[in-house]
């Protein structure tokens, strides 16, 4: 288990804080829900899926960092409510974690901070954890980082190989953070900032198979800009 610097009221949970119980008292009463997420990253993450629409694990990531200890869980007790609070919450987990994992670091790519919200519905049929994904996306992606939303609901957004499948299903409620890597371009093309962040991150290490689809969306956004301008031109 470790402790945050600053504030020992924040801790991050691994595996082997579960057998032998080592929980501090205050987290005695989420002992199932992080077993449930620890045994969720063992199975549905690192194992195949009949409805992924590619071969491999769901997340080519979890069974790695779950082996390296990783794999970090944090609890928010409460129902979450989007707003200042909860958004400086996750700004402490994001510090932190950039703390724990500088790009660069040896095992940056496989870790993970996991803040559950045992206490919110599993489904999140308050939506405050996709309003707050949604909210603070742009600013992580701008420091080179994911904040992935997860729940029973699930979020309704598809499969990149299959679009009828849902695969940020998860039997807690929870905002997960990682380093951004180079196949994440498909997350985040919709966006024109948050592609530009992905180029000057990434921009000489593209993945061959989405070198075609990243230059036909920077020819678009260059003919939207272009358009956007002759027409500011002709208006003024």
């Amino acid at each position: 288990m470790l402790t945050h610097p600053t504030d020992p009221g924040r801790v991050l949970v691994e595996r082997h804080d579960l057998d032998p119980l080592a929980l501090p008292e205050r987290l005695l009463r989420f002992e199932v829900h992080l077993r449930a997420i620890f045994d969720w990253g063992r199975g549905y993450l690192s194992g195949p899926h009949p409805d992924l629409g590619r071969g491999g694990n769901v997340c080519p990531f979890a069974q790695p960092s779950l082996e390296r200890g990783r794999f970090y869980l944090a609890v928010e007790p409460g129902v979450p409510a989007a707003g200042p609070r909860l958004t400086e919450t996750l700004r402490c987990y994001r510090d932190w974690f950039l703390d724990l994992a500088p790009r660069g670091h040896p095992s940056a790519q496989l870790t993970a901070i996991l803040l559950l919200f045992p206490d919110a519905p599993p489904d999140d049929r308050s939506g405050v954890v996709d309003t707050v994904q949604h909210a603070l996306k742009s600013e992580y992606v701008s420091e080179g980082l994911m904040i992935g939303e997860f729940h029973n609901g699930p979020p309704d957004k598809g499969g990149l190989w299959n679009p009828a499948f849902r695969p940020l299903r998860s039997p807690v409620a929870m905002l997960a953070v990682r380093h951004m890597v180079p196949t994440d371009y498909p997350f985040l093309r919709s966006d024109p900032d948050q592609a530009r962040a992905y180029l000057r991150l990434f921009g000489d290490q593209v993945p061959v198979q989405l070198r075609e689809l990243v230059e036909h969306d920077r020819l678009a956004r260059e003919l939207d800009e272009t358009e956007t301008d002759q027409a500011g031109i002709g208006a003024s």
